[in-house]
Protein backbone atom coordinates (compact mmCIF):
# COMPACT_ATOMS: atom_id res chain seq x y z
CA UNK A 1 0.00 0.00 0.00
CA UNK A 2 1.31 3.24 -0.76
CA UNK A 3 1.83 6.34 2.00
CA UNK A 4 -1.21 7.98 2.98
CA UNK A 5 -1.26 11.68 1.61
CA UNK A 6 -2.08 14.20 4.18
CA UNK A 7 -5.00 16.30 3.72
CA UNK A 8 -5.22 20.05 3.59
CA UNK A 9 -6.42 20.99 7.38
CA UNK A 10 -3.62 17.90 8.50
CA UNK A 11 -1.07 20.40 6.75
CA UNK A 12 -2.11 23.47 7.38
CA UNK A 13 -2.20 22.21 11.07
CA UNK A 14 1.18 20.97 11.35
CA UNK A 15 2.04 24.65 9.81
CA UNK A 16 0.58 26.00 12.70
CA UNK A 17 2.07 24.07 14.92
CA UNK A 18 5.21 24.61 13.81
CA UNK A 19 4.94 28.76 13.42
CA UNK A 20 3.69 28.38 17.36
CA UNK A 21 6.80 26.61 18.40
CA UNK A 22 9.34 27.90 15.87
CA UNK A 23 8.37 31.20 14.98
CA UNK A 24 9.84 33.43 12.10
CA UNK A 25 12.48 30.41 11.81
CA UNK A 26 9.42 28.44 10.73
CA UNK A 27 8.84 30.99 8.19
CA UNK A 28 11.97 30.90 6.56
CA UNK A 29 12.30 26.88 6.47
CA UNK A 30 8.50 27.72 4.68
CA UNK A 31 9.39 30.30 2.18
CA UNK A 32 12.90 28.17 0.99
CA UNK A 33 10.66 25.31 0.70
CA UNK A 34 6.84 26.69 -0.56
CA UNK A 35 8.37 29.96 -2.58
CA UNK A 36 12.15 28.72 -3.65
CA UNK A 37 13.30 31.86 -1.72
CA UNK A 38 15.79 31.92 1.25
CA UNK A 39 15.35 34.55 3.51
CA UNK A 40 17.05 35.31 7.50
CA UNK A 41 13.86 36.26 9.74
CA UNK A 42 15.05 39.56 9.72
CA UNK A 43 14.38 40.18 5.85
CA UNK A 44 10.59 39.24 6.47
CA UNK A 45 9.88 41.98 6.71
CA UNK A 46 10.20 44.91 4.26
CA UNK A 47 11.95 48.42 5.02
CA UNK A 48 10.41 51.58 4.50
CA UNK A 49 12.96 52.59 2.52
CA UNK A 50 12.51 49.26 0.25
CA UNK A 51 8.11 50.07 0.22
CA UNK A 52 8.90 53.91 -0.69
CA UNK A 53 11.89 53.09 -3.51
CA UNK A 54 9.12 50.65 -5.20
CA UNK A 55 6.82 54.11 -6.26
CA UNK A 56 10.14 55.32 -8.24
CA UNK A 57 9.79 51.95 -10.30
CA UNK A 58 6.25 51.71 -11.47
CA UNK A 59 5.11 53.80 -14.45
CA UNK A 60 3.48 57.20 -14.20
CA UNK A 61 0.02 56.04 -16.19
CA UNK A 62 0.05 52.90 -13.42
CA UNK A 63 0.52 55.69 -10.57
CA UNK A 64 -2.66 58.09 -12.10
CA UNK A 65 -4.67 54.70 -12.42
CA UNK A 66 -3.36 54.13 -8.57
CA UNK A 67 -4.72 57.03 -7.58
CA UNK A 68 -8.08 56.67 -9.76
CA UNK A 69 -8.86 53.70 -8.24
CA UNK A 70 -7.83 54.61 -4.52
CA UNK A 71 -10.25 57.49 -4.79
CA UNK A 72 -13.04 55.66 -6.24
CA UNK A 73 -12.73 53.31 -3.22
CA UNK A 74 -12.18 55.51 -0.74
CA UNK A 75 -15.31 58.20 -1.87
CA UNK A 76 -17.10 54.55 -1.92
CA UNK A 77 -15.77 53.21 1.61
CA UNK A 78 -16.61 57.03 3.82
CA UNK A 79 -20.12 57.05 1.85
CA UNK A 80 -21.10 53.17 3.71
CA UNK A 81 -19.35 54.90 6.40
CA UNK A 82 -21.80 57.88 7.02
CA UNK A 83 -24.45 55.28 6.54
CA UNK A 84 -23.38 52.63 8.82
CA UNK A 85 -25.34 52.33 12.59
CA UNK A 86 -23.56 54.89 14.75
CA UNK A 87 -23.12 54.31 18.58
CA UNK A 88 -26.07 54.92 20.70
CA UNK A 89 -27.28 55.37 24.12
CA UNK A 90 -31.25 55.97 25.59
CA UNK A 91 -31.33 57.14 29.03
CA UNK A 92 -34.59 56.31 31.09
CA UNK A 93 -35.63 56.57 34.73
CA UNK A 94 -31.92 55.81 35.37
CA UNK A 95 -31.24 53.37 33.47
CA UNK A 96 -28.99 53.49 30.49
CA UNK A 97 -28.73 51.39 27.56
CA UNK A 98 -27.29 51.27 24.12
CA UNK A 99 -24.43 50.32 21.60
CA UNK A 100 -20.48 51.79 21.02
CA UNK A 101 -19.12 50.85 17.91
CA UNK A 102 -15.27 50.55 17.33
CA UNK A 103 -12.70 49.50 14.91
CA UNK A 104 -10.84 46.73 15.44
CA UNK A 105 -7.12 47.50 16.69
CA UNK A 106 -5.32 45.85 14.15
CA UNK A 107 -5.83 43.99 10.82
CA UNK A 108 -3.61 41.35 9.16
CA UNK A 109 -3.77 41.50 5.23
CA UNK A 110 -3.44 38.71 2.71
CA UNK A 111 -2.31 39.20 -0.91
CA UNK A 112 -2.50 36.24 -2.74
CA UNK A 113 0.33 35.44 -5.31
CA UNK A 114 1.03 32.90 -7.43
CA UNK A 115 -0.87 33.36 -11.31
CA UNK A 116 -0.86 37.29 -10.79
CA UNK A 117 -0.23 39.81 -8.51
CA UNK A 118 -3.19 42.10 -7.24
CA UNK A 119 -1.90 45.42 -6.75
CA UNK A 120 -5.94 45.99 -6.81
CA UNK A 121 -6.70 43.82 -3.90
CA UNK A 122 -4.39 46.00 -1.43
CA UNK A 123 -6.44 49.36 -2.58
CA UNK A 124 -9.51 46.72 -1.76
CA UNK A 125 -8.72 45.54 1.64
CA UNK A 126 -6.22 47.91 3.27
CA UNK A 127 -8.20 51.13 2.43
CA UNK A 128 -11.74 50.25 3.82
CA UNK A 129 -9.39 48.86 7.22
CA UNK A 130 -8.33 52.91 7.06
CA UNK A 131 -11.79 54.19 6.66
CA UNK A 132 -13.37 51.92 9.70
CA UNK A 133 -10.37 53.33 12.01
CA UNK A 134 -8.02 50.71 12.19
CA UNK A 135 -5.02 51.54 14.02
CA UNK A 136 -2.65 48.96 12.56
CA UNK A 137 -2.67 47.41 9.14
CA UNK A 138 0.21 44.62 8.48
CA UNK A 139 0.04 43.04 4.58
CA UNK A 140 1.62 39.47 3.97
CA UNK A 141 1.81 38.18 0.38
CA UNK A 142 4.11 35.58 -0.97
CA UNK A 143 7.92 36.66 -1.70
CA UNK A 144 7.37 36.75 -5.72
CA UNK A 145 4.16 39.23 -5.54
CA UNK A 146 6.22 41.60 -4.12
CA UNK A 147 6.06 43.41 -7.53
CA UNK A 148 6.50 47.50 -8.05
CA UNK A 149 2.92 47.81 -8.55
CA UNK A 150 1.94 45.65 -5.39
CA UNK A 151 4.29 47.68 -3.43
CA UNK A 152 3.47 50.96 -4.84
CA UNK A 153 -0.37 50.20 -4.07
CA UNK A 154 0.46 49.52 -0.13
CA UNK A 155 2.13 52.39 0.18
CA UNK A 156 -0.42 54.09 -1.45
CA UNK A 157 -3.45 52.60 1.07
CA UNK A 158 -1.21 53.72 4.21
CA UNK A 159 -0.20 49.75 5.27
CA UNK A 160 1.99 49.79 8.23
CA UNK A 161 3.76 46.99 7.65
CA UNK A 162 4.92 44.84 4.63
CA UNK A 163 6.21 40.87 4.94
CA UNK A 164 7.38 38.38 2.83
CA UNK A 165 5.19 35.19 3.87
CA UNK A 166 2.99 33.61 1.46
CA UNK A 167 0.45 30.61 2.14
CA UNK A 168 -0.31 29.29 5.76
CA UNK A 169 2.68 30.35 7.13
CA UNK A 170 1.12 33.68 6.50
CA UNK A 171 -1.76 33.56 8.31
CA UNK A 172 -0.12 31.46 11.05
CA UNK A 173 1.93 34.06 11.84
CA UNK A 174 -0.56 36.99 12.10
CA UNK A 175 -2.62 34.54 13.96
CA UNK A 176 -0.48 33.46 16.59
CA UNK A 177 2.57 36.41 15.81
CA UNK A 178 6.01 35.80 16.38
CA UNK A 179 8.97 37.73 17.83
CA UNK A 180 9.05 39.68 14.54
CA UNK A 181 5.46 39.70 14.01
CA UNK A 182 2.79 41.16 16.42
CA UNK A 183 -0.50 39.22 16.41
CA UNK A 184 -3.42 41.15 14.94
CA UNK A 185 -6.74 41.24 15.60
CA UNK A 186 -8.24 40.39 12.44
CA UNK A 187 -7.52 38.83 9.18
CA UNK A 188 -8.99 39.59 6.04
CA UNK A 189 -8.12 38.91 2.09
CA UNK A 190 -8.79 35.86 -0.43
CA UNK A 191 -6.22 33.29 -1.12
CA UNK A 192 -6.02 29.27 -2.38
CA UNK A 193 -7.00 26.37 -0.64
CA UNK A 194 -4.32 26.45 2.10
CA UNK A 195 -4.69 30.10 2.49
CA UNK A 196 -8.51 29.44 3.16
CA UNK A 197 -7.61 25.99 5.82
CA UNK A 198 -5.42 28.18 7.64
CA UNK A 199 -8.15 30.92 7.86
CA UNK A 200 -11.03 28.31 9.22
CA UNK A 201 -8.21 27.32 11.82
CA UNK A 202 -7.03 30.65 12.77
CA UNK A 203 -10.97 31.55 13.67
CA UNK A 204 -10.97 32.51 17.22
CA UNK A 205 -7.79 33.06 17.81
CA UNK A 206 -8.34 36.17 15.31
CA UNK A 207 -11.42 37.31 13.65
CA UNK A 208 -11.89 36.48 9.93
CA UNK A 209 -13.83 38.62 6.91
CA UNK A 210 -14.96 34.75 4.67
CA UNK A 211 -13.66 31.44 3.89
CA UNK A 212 -13.22 32.62 0.39
CA UNK A 213 -13.35 30.16 -2.48
CA UNK A 214 -12.79 30.08 -6.60
CA UNK A 215 -14.09 33.36 -7.90
CA UNK A 216 -17.63 33.04 -10.10
CA UNK A 217 -19.88 35.03 -12.18
CA UNK A 218 -23.42 34.92 -13.19
CA UNK A 219 -24.55 36.55 -16.08
CA UNK A 220 -28.30 37.22 -17.45
CA UNK A 221 -28.83 38.12 -20.77
CA UNK A 222 -31.84 38.36 -22.85
CA UNK A 223 -31.50 38.29 -26.88
CA UNK A 224 -30.37 42.00 -27.42
CA UNK A 225 -27.30 41.53 -24.82
CA UNK A 226 -24.25 42.03 -27.01
CA UNK A 227 -22.77 38.51 -27.70
CA UNK A 228 -18.77 40.10 -27.65
CA UNK A 229 -19.68 41.36 -24.05
CA UNK A 230 -21.03 38.49 -22.68
CA UNK A 231 -17.80 36.32 -24.12
CA UNK A 232 -15.03 38.95 -22.95
CA UNK A 233 -17.07 38.86 -19.44
CA UNK A 234 -17.24 34.99 -19.02
CA UNK A 235 -13.74 34.64 -20.03
CA UNK A 236 -12.16 37.35 -17.80
CA UNK A 237 -14.01 35.61 -15.06
CA UNK A 238 -12.69 32.15 -15.76
CA UNK A 239 -9.05 33.52 -16.17
CA UNK A 240 -8.75 33.89 -12.73
CA UNK A 241 -7.84 30.52 -11.72
CA UNK A 242 -8.40 27.07 -12.68
CA UNK A 243 -11.31 26.98 -9.83
CA UNK A 244 -13.14 29.39 -11.30
CA UNK A 245 -16.20 29.99 -13.18
CA UNK A 246 -18.40 31.65 -15.16
CA UNK A 247 -22.13 30.69 -16.15
CA UNK A 248 -24.05 32.79 -18.85
CA UNK A 249 -27.80 32.05 -18.02
CA UNK A 250 -29.96 33.47 -21.49
CA UNK A 251 -33.11 33.38 -22.70
CA UNK A 252 -31.99 33.63 -26.05
CA UNK A 253 -30.58 29.76 -27.32
CA UNK A 254 -28.85 31.87 -30.00
CA UNK A 255 -27.43 34.09 -27.82
CA UNK A 256 -25.85 31.22 -26.41
CA UNK A 257 -24.70 29.49 -29.66
CA UNK A 258 -23.05 32.61 -30.63
CA UNK A 259 -21.39 33.49 -27.02
CA UNK A 260 -19.87 29.75 -27.39
CA UNK A 261 -18.75 29.58 -31.03
CA UNK A 262 -16.71 32.18 -29.98
CA UNK A 263 -14.84 30.80 -27.06
CA UNK A 264 -11.94 28.28 -28.15
CA UNK A 265 -9.86 29.32 -24.98
CA UNK A 266 -8.45 26.05 -23.25
CA UNK A 267 -10.56 28.56 -20.88
CA UNK A 268 -13.70 26.73 -22.23
CA UNK A 269 -14.23 24.13 -19.59
CA UNK A 270 -14.97 26.63 -16.88
CA UNK A 271 -17.96 28.16 -18.97
CA UNK A 272 -21.13 26.65 -18.50
CA UNK A 273 -24.43 27.53 -20.13
CA UNK A 274 -28.15 28.06 -19.17
CA UNK A 275 -31.40 28.30 -20.84
CA UNK A 276 -33.87 29.69 -19.20
CA UNK A 277 -37.50 30.19 -19.80
CA UNK A 278 -37.98 34.06 -18.92
CA UNK A 279 -35.66 36.60 -17.35
CA UNK A 280 -37.63 35.77 -13.93
CA UNK A 281 -36.39 32.21 -14.36
CA UNK A 282 -32.90 33.49 -14.76
CA UNK A 283 -33.14 35.33 -11.24
CA UNK A 284 -34.20 32.29 -9.46
CA UNK A 285 -31.29 30.07 -10.70
CA UNK A 286 -29.52 33.35 -9.45
CA UNK A 287 -30.33 33.28 -6.28
CA UNK A 288 -30.06 29.74 -6.11
CA UNK A 289 -26.82 29.77 -6.58
CA UNK A 290 -26.07 32.91 -4.68
CA UNK A 291 -23.27 34.15 -7.54
CA UNK A 292 -20.10 36.01 -6.31
CA UNK A 293 -20.69 38.84 -9.60
CA UNK A 294 -24.10 38.95 -11.16
CA UNK A 295 -24.23 40.93 -14.20
CA UNK A 296 -27.81 41.80 -15.66
CA UNK A 297 -27.23 42.58 -19.48
CA UNK A 298 -30.69 43.77 -19.99
CA UNK A 299 -32.53 46.92 -20.86
CA UNK A 300 -33.79 48.29 -17.76
CA UNK A 301 -31.61 46.03 -15.92
CA UNK A 302 -32.19 48.13 -12.62
CA UNK A 303 -36.07 46.92 -12.25
CA UNK A 304 -35.04 43.96 -11.69
CA UNK A 305 -32.75 44.53 -8.86
CA UNK A 306 -35.46 44.15 -5.84
CA UNK A 307 -35.98 40.68 -6.99
CA UNK A 308 -32.29 39.88 -6.36
CA UNK A 309 -31.73 38.14 -3.02
CA UNK A 310 -28.17 36.98 -3.13
CA UNK A 311 -25.04 38.05 -5.17
CA UNK A 312 -21.95 39.49 -3.34
CA UNK A 313 -21.81 42.30 -6.20
CA UNK A 314 -24.77 43.38 -8.78
CA UNK A 315 -23.45 44.97 -12.33
CA UNK A 316 -26.63 46.49 -13.56
CA UNK A 317 -26.56 47.28 -17.37
CA UNK A 318 -24.40 46.52 -20.42
CA UNK A 319 -21.77 49.07 -19.46
CA UNK A 320 -21.23 47.39 -16.30
CA UNK A 321 -18.95 44.74 -16.20
CA UNK A 322 -17.57 42.64 -13.33
CA UNK A 323 -13.98 43.59 -14.38
CA UNK A 324 -15.06 47.51 -13.33
CA UNK A 325 -15.86 45.96 -10.25
CA UNK A 326 -12.27 44.34 -9.92
CA UNK A 327 -10.54 48.13 -10.05
CA UNK A 328 -12.11 51.36 -10.09
CA UNK A 329 -16.16 50.99 -9.41
CA UNK A 330 -15.46 52.04 -5.25
CA UNK A 331 -16.99 48.61 -3.63
CA UNK A 332 -14.06 46.04 -2.57
CA UNK A 333 -13.95 43.03 -5.03
CA UNK A 334 -13.34 40.95 -1.96
CA UNK A 335 -16.75 39.25 -2.04
CA UNK A 336 -18.80 35.98 -0.55
CA UNK A 337 -18.06 33.06 -2.84
CA UNK A 338 -19.62 29.45 -3.26
CA UNK A 339 -23.29 30.76 -2.17
CA UNK A 340 -21.93 32.57 0.68
CA UNK A 341 -23.68 35.38 -0.53
CA UNK A 342 -26.99 33.21 1.33
CA UNK A 343 -25.54 34.81 4.66
CA UNK A 344 -22.48 36.73 4.14
CA UNK A 345 -21.79 39.80 2.86
CA UNK A 346 -18.44 41.32 1.05
CA UNK A 347 -15.65 43.15 2.41
CA UNK A 348 -16.17 46.71 3.26
CA UNK A 349 -15.62 49.39 6.05
CA UNK A 350 -18.33 47.17 8.07
CA UNK A 351 -16.22 43.90 8.39
CA UNK A 352 -13.40 45.67 10.53
CA UNK A 353 -16.22 47.17 13.19
CA UNK A 354 -17.70 45.18 16.12
CA UNK A 355 -20.53 46.50 18.58
CA UNK A 356 -20.28 46.74 22.56
CA UNK A 357 -23.72 46.84 24.41
CA UNK A 358 -23.96 49.47 26.86
CA UNK A 359 -25.87 48.79 30.39
CA UNK A 360 -26.24 50.68 33.39
CA UNK A 361 -28.47 50.67 36.45
CA UNK A 362 -29.18 53.11 39.32
CA UNK A 363 -30.76 50.67 41.81
CA UNK A 364 -34.16 52.32 41.90
CA UNK A 365 -37.69 51.51 43.01
CA UNK A 366 -38.60 51.85 39.71
CA UNK A 367 -35.98 49.08 38.21
CA UNK A 368 -38.28 46.50 40.11
CA UNK A 369 -39.69 44.60 37.65
CA UNK A 370 -36.60 43.86 36.00
CA UNK A 371 -34.61 43.24 38.92
CA UNK A 372 -37.81 40.39 39.60
CA UNK A 373 -37.78 39.15 36.24
CA UNK A 374 -33.81 38.68 36.14
CA UNK A 375 -34.02 36.77 39.92
CA UNK A 376 -36.63 34.70 38.64
CA UNK A 377 -35.21 33.22 35.22
CA UNK A 378 -31.71 32.45 37.03
CA UNK A 379 -33.52 30.42 39.74
CA UNK A 380 -35.16 28.34 36.64
CA UNK A 381 -31.59 28.05 35.12
CA UNK A 382 -30.53 26.79 38.72
CA UNK A 383 -27.69 29.46 38.90
CA UNK A 384 -26.97 30.17 42.44
CA UNK A 385 -24.84 32.89 42.02
CA UNK A 386 -26.24 35.11 39.42
CA UNK A 387 -29.58 34.69 41.67
CA UNK A 388 -27.09 36.34 44.92
CA UNK A 389 -25.55 38.54 42.70
CA UNK A 390 -28.94 40.20 41.90
CA UNK A 391 -30.43 39.35 45.10
CA UNK A 392 -27.72 41.77 47.24
CA UNK A 393 -28.46 44.58 44.99
CA UNK A 394 -32.25 44.26 44.86
CA UNK A 395 -32.31 44.67 49.03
Amino acid sequence: MGRKVDNIAQIVGRIFRAVELRGDSALCEFSKRFDKVVLAPKALRLSNDEIQSARQKVRVDFLKALDECASRIRTFAMAEKTHLGKSWLKRKNGICFGQQITAVDSVGLYIPGGRFPYPSTVLMTAIPARIAGVKRIVMATPPRNLTPEVLAAASYAGVDEVYRIGGAGAIAAMALGTKLIHKVDFIAGPGNRFVTEAKRQAYGKVGIDSLAGPSEVVIIADKFAPAEYIRLDLLAQAEHDPYARAILISTSRPLIMEVRRGIASPLRSRIKFVKAASIDKAIEQANLIGPEHLQILTDNAGKYLPRIRHAGAVFLGKASPAAMGDYAAGPSHVLPTNGAAHFSSGLSVATFLKRSSIIGFAGKSSERRQWEAALTMADAEGMEFHGRSLQVRLQ
